[in-house]
């Protein structure tokens, strides 16, 4: 009997292919990095068909060290999300690259449809804020700038969906066009309650019906795989996107539960249950998972860019020449020196939710050196993080006991101490670092029936734990700073645009 439970991990910057056993202890990984391109300032695409080759690739990788297609039971697959791409019913070709989540392209049209009124409503239906982050805007661009792209898509010839789609899709055969409702929250097409698709939301963003998927629980059968795909016919029982996936693998089922994902961004996400919790501080209201008739909802704060800030400092700037030297540099230096980075590459998210808003170093001094830099940039996740969490108090959400946290920044021991002092929370690191693609893998068991509920997996005890131990004065002092910079960053940026 197949006992294997294969997770795909589609994200930013790579795409993995986890194998798990029947105890959900991962057994195979391969993973192959995802090509980035920037064709204008704000502007980020993926190419699809890089994405399709380097998930059967993985996939198939995995696969082998296990015995093969064989000895899958199910797949799960869990997925950036937003990121958007339109392509052929007939032929499953992507008509233009994918438009990322990052991606700030329609900022214009999110201004227009504010000045214009629509964001009360937009937000009541779909817990979002008008933003470029979602991905009905970014639909509608590719539509609007394919040379006859509005009209096929109106005449059905065309297909939207985000990686989770496109990936069912081709694994597939063209078969199945749906999406997980996860996914489809992030749209701002789907109103949270009932849950379901928008007529109005689709007249409003310009994305025609007929090019929707069908709207699926978390848990269930999907479709098979094409045989021509793997060389069988496997089930797909679990979809997510990559936050709501981590949700579930660290076992965040109840209401109060709490996980933050450091990976390119960091996401906040606490469970808030049967029913959305409309936030008042420019917090998400979105759908947690769904399994069976009724969605788990979740409130979320989204950041930018986190590890993409240590991709900066390493990349962009030079001052690392890989991203574990950051923790030895930051560590190094008594204090901060005064200096800040507010990494707004991509905008700035929650609770600012400033499109325009462009990156920024204030406090340097001819004493200031590149390692200042280094620990500005990873001061700043801590600070953003802090400012998810006082917009959760400020909303009501209970207290948090600990914070439980995973991404590869959490390999920095440095930043996750920081991160504990500057959040006055416990930090709790789990001792399997693949609960993205675990929450994948327990939802597909779910569905093909491995498991009788999420509850029947054991979460693993922590591996990590870091505590407060930051002065409360000293705390205030550095957080004063970080508004401070904050504060000149947004003034930059509404002056540009008043300009």
């Amino acid at each position: 009997m197949p006992r294997y439970i294969l997770s795909i991990d589609q994200g930013t910057t790579s795409t993995r292919a986890l194998v798990f056993d029947e105890t959900f202890t991962p057994r195979a990984l391969a993973q192959t990095e995802l090509t980035q391109h920037y064709p204008a300032p704000g502007w980020v695409e993926h190419d699809g068909e890089e994405i399709w080759r380097a998930t059967v690739d993985v996939c198939k990788r995995a696969m082998g060290e296990v015995g093969g297609p064989g000895a899958i039971a199910c797949i799960g697959i869990t997925n950036q999300r937003e990121t958007t791409l339109v392509w052929e019913r007939a032929t499953g070709a992507p008509i233009h690259k994918a438009i990322v989540w990052q991606d700030r392209r329609t900022a214009d049209v999110c201004d227009g449809l504010r000045a214009a009124g629509h964001e009360a409503h937009i937000q009541a239906e779909t817990g979002l804020l008008l933003d470029p982050y979602f991905s009905g805007t970014k639909a509608a661009w590719i539509l609007d700038h394919v040379e006859g792209a509005r009209a096929q898509a109106e005449q059905g010839a065309l297909v939207f969906g985000t990686i989770d789609t496109f990936l069912l899709w081709r694994l597939t055969g063209g078969r199945v066009h749906a999406t997980d409702i996860t996914n489809a929250s992030r749209t701002m097409l789907l109103g949270l309650q009932p849950a379901g698709w928008r007529e109005e939301l689709c007249r409003l963003l310009n994305v025609p019906m007929a090019v929707l998927p069908n709207v699926s629980s978390s848990a269930g059968l999907f479709g098979m795989t094409d045989a021509c795909v793997f060389g069988a016919e496997i089930p797909i029982t679990g979809v997510a996107g990559d936050q709501q996936a981590a949700l579930v693998g660290h076992g965040c089922l109840t209401p109060g539960r709490a996980k933050a994902t450091f990976g390119t961004g960091c996401f906040l996400v606490m469970n808030t249950g049967a029913a959305p919790a409309r936030s008042r501080n420019r917090l998400l209201a979105t759908i947690g998972y769904q399994i069976g008739p009724a969605p788990i909802y979740a409130l979320e704060g989204s950041i930018f860019s986190a590890g993409a800030t240590i991709q900066w400092l390493r990349d962009g700037l030079g001052a690392i020449s890989a991203s574990r030297e950051s923790e030895a540099i930051a560590s190094s230096l008594g204090d901060n020196g005064g200096v800040y980075l507010v990494p707004a590459f991509a905008g700035l998210g929650a609770p600012h939710w400033e499109a325009g808003a462009r990156g920024t170093l204030t406090g340097l001094t001819r004493d200031s050196t590149s390692a200042h830099i280094v620990r500005a940039g990873l001061e700043a996740i801590a600070y953003q993080t802090r400012d998810l969490l006082d917009a959760l108090r400020a909303d009501g959400a209970p207290p948090i006991e600990a914070l439980l946290v995973d991404g590869g920044v959490t390999d920095n021991a440095w930043a996750m101490q920081f991160l504990a002092d500057i959040c006055d929370v416990p930090i709790e690191r789990p001792a399997n670092q693949e609960v993205t693609a675990l929450g994948a893998a327990k939802l597909a068991a779910l569905g093909a029936g491995l498991i009788p509920n999420l509850e029947h997996v054991r979460d693993a005890a922590p591996r990590r734990r870091w505590a407060p131990r930051m002065a409360a004065d000293e705390r205030g002092r550095l957080l004063a700073g970080w508004r401070a910079a904050v504060s000149g960053t947004l003034a930059v940026a509404r002056e540009r645009a008043s300009a």
